[in-house]
């Protein structure tokens, strides 16, 4: 049976519970039995199984209403999408002392000794951080203390590709050395990823995600994921998970929303506001966000996220008045769709249509504020002149992706049938679609908007298929990733904390 269940049998990481974090070893199991205790012969100590080879995974986001106006006080959603960052942890021999990480997608290979890391600075008094810590800050002395192991990596690599290499590997192991210790396994962290890198759809938070889980797993601060599972313990354990990706999003970012982060974790979308930088922002998970049918765009136009909100800022410097009022039409808008999709059928079509409607105007109002680009109003004309559904930009505009809300398709006759014209009509006009964007130049990913956030494949086994990692590694596109890994035709396979 797939999958981490609530049994010592399918769980590699059930939390004691114990409030200085120690943990009461299980006891060494082959395929769920329980090997054998006794003494060996020979004076020889008998070696325990390895762990199985297991998968973790987060989705990316989009900000679905909001963007620039939250910079200003004002409150966003922001949603999960099914393109997601997968991330296989195989466990190496014992006599093997080394930490490695394999991400092709970015080109990134490079392995640590585990004895020869920083464990020293790190498990200072005053420094040793638990799993049920809440870290707000970096600490500057353990980021220059893994300073010589970070400038080691892709040290041969173009400036551009090795800064990008060594922000995965300082999140990477600033999360090892907190969580770990110099006796954890030896292991190979594999990840590929379905979400577009730098197009503002993080792919960074849910790599962390990844990365927290997997750590918070191996060195049994989880219990679960099971379908039994109490919603108190649920959430605590996502939240968990959702401090230590934050953790992994400050090495990276340096100043992280928190967004991206709190999304892959959590899934379906949340509603952000932040009014006070000098104190967290707020946020609601919004678990009742419908799961809708998406058409991702990406314009392949190269933009610069700070320098479209500094357009913003200097324009509220300019105007403040106007600004902020076109600030207050965008928050509106946030609320009325909060309102919807917590009301009583967020799914309905009478519910989809008015949320299509309010991102017509929330691009409207951001090409007001001068972010949007020719690409995305080009992008925007064919999808209106598709009749297909909304579209709007997301995330910091003047190029980057916009997200296309579909509309229902038309109700079946009273019968329960749907007429031929009908579904050959909505599915034609979408092919049309497809098709003129190839054309001119866009790339498209069909996706779901809302949906489960991180998730656990233990073992790493769909349809009765170990996917070890040469078959992980060897996967050649986006899709082959999902075909393999996403278990579409395994729905029991994967297994998510759902408070």
């Amino acid at each position: 049976m797939s999958g981490l269940e609530d049994n010592e049998s399918h769980s590699p990481t059930k939390a004691s519970g114990h409030p200085n974090g120690a943990h009461k070893p299980l006891p060494p199991r082959i395929n769920g039995t329980k090997t054998s205790t006794r003494p060996s012969i020979h004076n020889r100590k008998e070696s325990n199984p390895l762990a199985p080879p297991f998968i973790v995974s987060a989705p990316g986001k989009t900000i679905v209403y909001g963007e620039h106006a939250v910079v200003h006080g004002k409150a966003a959603i922001a949603a999960a999408i099914s393109l997601r960052s997968y991330l296989l942890c195989t466990t190496l021999s014992k006599s093997k002392r080394t930490v490695s990480l394999q991400f092709p997608d970015i080109g990134l290979d490079h392995t640590w000794s585990i004895p020869e890391l920083p464990w020293a600075a790190f498990q200072r008094e005053g420094k040793r951080k638990r799993y049920y810590d809440l870290v707000t800050a970096l600490d500057p002395e353990l980021v220059e203390a893994m300073a010589p192991f970070i400038e080691v990596v892709s040290a041969g690599v173009k400036a551009q590709m090795r800064e990008r290499h060594q922000q995965a590997a300082r999140a990477f192991l600033y999360l090892f050395l907190s969580l770990g210790s110099e006796s954890s396994p030896a292991c190979v962290y594999a990840l590929r990823s379905t979400v577009p890198v730098g197009v503002g759809l993080g792919s960074s938070g849910s790599i962390c995600v990844c990365i927290s889980t997997a750590l918070l797993l191996q060195c049994r601060a989880l219990s679960g994921p099971h379908p039994d599972q109490m919603s108190k313990e649920a959430d605590e354990q996502l939240e968990r998970i959702n401090r230590w990706a934050f953790v992994g999003e400050l090495l990276i970012h340096g100043n992280p929303s928190g967004v991206d982060n709190t999304v892959a974790t959590n899934g379906h979308a949340v509603l952000f506001q932040r009014t006070d930088y000098a104190k967290p922002p707020r946020v609601q998970v919004l678990r009742d966000f419908p799961e809708l049918p998406l058409l991702l765009i990406d314009t392949c136009q190269a933009k610069s996220t700070a320098a479209e909100v500094a357009k913003v800022g200097h324009l509220k410097t300019a105007h403040p008045e106007v600004t902020n009022r076109v600030f207050d039409a965008i928050d509106s808008i946030t609320r009325s769709a909060h309102d919807v999709v917590t009301g009583d059928d967020p799914s309905s079509n009478e519910s989809i249509t008015h949320l299509g409607e309010l991102m017509t105007l929330n691009h409207g109002l951001l090409t007001s504020l001068g972010v949007s680009h020719p690409r995305l109003e080009r992008l925007r004309y064919l999808v209106d002149q598709s009749g297909v559904g909304w579209t709007k930009l997301t995330g910091a505009g003047g190029g980057g992706c916009a997200i296309t809300l579909l509309r229902p398709e038309q109700p079946a006759p009273s019968n329960g049938t749907r007429s031929s014209t009908q579904t050959i009509g909505h599915s034609t006009a979408l092919e049309d679609l497809e098709h003129r964007l190839r054309e001119e130049g866009f790339a498209k990913y069909e996706t779901t908007l809302g949906g489960d956030g991180v998730g656990v494949l233990y073992p790493a086994v769909i349809n009765g298929e170990e996917i070890d990692q040469d078959i992980f590694l060897g996967v050649e596109s986006r899709e082959g990733v999902e075909e393999l890994v996403g278990g579409r035709d395994d729905r029991d396979a994967w297994k998510y904390w759902r408070p």
